[in-house]
Parts: structure tokens; sequence; C-alpha cells
């Protein structure tokens, strides 16, 4: 008789215990305050970021800054490098989400083939922050952080004109990548109108030096006369500058802008070999990404879309700025 009064009182708290316990798991992982389970649990958060490429100086520095910030709050970043193959980038990001990452830093090899990885990370509940250059689909992340990129390409255009008068111009781009269609776009926007400033051929250099340099290689042997070359990127303007030494072209002064202001940019405009840079400040993107992110994760409301201001930097200016860092 006591046996089955016990068994009896077994089943009827059993329930209230078994509620008691999911309620507290819940309580402890989705609290008002927004701090979740791993963080009470002193468990560190493992971060996702890949980039189109880790052949540029921008991105490993950028993604050095951002791993610095992570692992100050006692987290992890893992990272990888798609070498500009979107579906290589898909598929290490599917790799991360099997790892289980928390969030993904995101800069797309291209803005629009990406979907399928930004959809995998939303039916994984993981959030997605794009830095320096934004997606098609931008309903699918969190917020994006670039650099006034469209401006960019005005403070080149504006600059080129102050200096010259006419121009045979050639621009060398990547069109994957919207970051440097809206520089180019402000540069197109701005000489427009103007028929004494002639776009003359448009080829993609997939913003890396050796294609670009290739490139360039192939403009020059096709006997096309130009004066101006705009580089989508800095590591661009270097692979064009690269062409023109060999092929000894450099006596015919022809003005090269890159877009970064990258340390190794920086140095040839100093020696007067590249005209100019619209400088990003990967730092101040890499910083006010995290910051943003940390917030996101804790419940927070934070800007869908953050533009980072750009600076025009030439021979003129040169010496206001470290030739050694990034702004």
């Amino acid at each position: 008789m006591q046996d089955e009064i016990r068994k009896k009182a077994y089943w009827m708290v059993l329930p209230v215990v078994l509620l008691l316990v999911i309620g507290f798991f819940l309580w402890g992982r989705f609290r008002g305050d927004g701090t979740d389970w791993e963080e009470r649990s002193g468990k560190p958060r493992k971060f996702g970021a890949t980039y189109m490429t880790m052949n540029n100086p921008y991105f490993q520095d950028l993604n050095a800054k951002i791993e610095e910030i992570v692992e100050a709050n006692g987290d992890i970043l893992i990272y990888r490098d798609p070498s500009q193959n979107q579906q290589k980038q898909n598929e290490q990001i599917m790799d991360m989400l099997e790892e289980g990452i928390t969030a993904l830093f995101l800069n797309p090899v291209d803005w629009k083939e990406v979907k399928p990885a930004l959809i995998a990370c939303k039916e994984a509940g993981v959030p997605i922050f794009t830095i320096d250059t934004n997606v098609y689909d931008d309903e699918y992340v969190a917020f994006t952080i670039v650099s006034d990129n469209y401006n960019a390409g005005v403070q080149c255009a504006e600059d080129m004109m102050r200096k010259r008068k006419k121009a045979n111009i050639l621009i060398i781009d990547s069109p994957g990548t919207n970051s440097i269609n809206d520089r180019v776009q402000g540069f197109l926007d701005t000489i427009e109108g103007n028929d004494n400033y002639k776009v003359i051929m448009r080829e993609c250099g997939q913003g890396e030096l050796e294609v670009s340099m290739d490139v360039m290689n192939q403009i020059i042997a096709s006997g096309e006369d130009f004066n101006v070359v705009l580089g989508g990127n800095d590591p661009t303007a270097l692979g064009v500058l690269a062409a023109l030494q060999m092929n000894n072209m450099m006596q015919k002064k022809i003005m090269i802008y890159g877009i970064d202001g990258s340390p190794d940019g920086k140095v040839m405009i100093k020696e007067g070999y590249i005209e100019g840079s619209s400088a990003q400040q990967p730092m101040v993107i890499a910083t006010t990404a995290c910051d943003m992110a940390y917030d996101y994760l804790a419940g927070k409301e934070v800007d869908p879309y953050v533009v980072v201001p750009v600076t025009m930097i030439t021979r003129s200016n040169i010496d206001q700025f470290d030739l050694a860092g990034w702004q």
C-alpha cells in the first residue's frame, strides 16, 4: 500500500519538477536583458568571419582587429578565406554553421550569389553582420557597415578634374563586389555630361594586384590610348602601376587612382607613382562592427546601415597620414 502511495506521489511530482527545470533553463537562456546561456555560464561565444579574399592587406588588418576585440571579450573568432570563389565561401559558411558559430561577420565574394549562405544562416538562427560591402538580399542581415564608397569615387573624379582638363580613362573594377560598383558609379556620375572625360575601357581586375596587373598588360598590348586609370581598390592600382613599370610607360605620366588608403598605396603616393587614393578606415569599421555585434546579441537595437566617411589622400596632404598603418 505504501509503495503504491509513493509511486502515485512520484508521478504527481515529476511533471512539476520537469516544468521547473525547463522553466529555469529558459529563464537562463532568454532573460529579458538579452543575456544568453553561453554568456551566463561563462562559455565563450564562437564568431565566424569570411572575407572575399585574404590576399589583401585591408582584409588582413580588418580581421586582425576584429579578432583582437572578440578575444578581449573572452570569445573565439574563426575565419575563412574563399579566395574570390563564392561557391567556396558558401561551403565555408555551411562548415562554420556546423562548427556552432553564434554569429557571422561577412564580406561576400559576390553580393548576389551569396544568398544560399544567407538563407542557411537564417534557418540556423545565426545573425549576419555584413562589413565593407553589402549584400543584395539585405533582409537576411542584422546590420551592414561600409565605407562611403560612392563618395570615394566622387573624390577621385574631382581630384582628376582639378588636375587634368581632358582624359581618356580606364576603369579596372570588380562587378561582383558592390562596394567597388558604388565607387565606380560615384566616379562616373561626377564626370557625366562632360565630354572632356571619356571612359574608353572598363575591365574586371577582381580587386587583386596580380589579376589587375595581367589585365593591364593586355590593355597595354592592345594599344589603347589612355592617361588616367581608376582602380576599384589599392591592390588594383598597385597592379596597374606594376604593369606600367614592366612596359616602360612611367614617362607617360599616367594618373593612377586607388581606393583604400593602404600603407603600400600611401607609400606610392608619397613617391609620386600613384596620384591619389580615397582612404577607408578599417580600424573604425572593425571596432564599430564588433560594438554593434555585441549590442545586437545582447538584445539592444542597432542601426541596420552604417556609413563610415572616407578621405582623399594625395601628395598635397600625404604628410598628414601614417604611411605604416591604416586610418
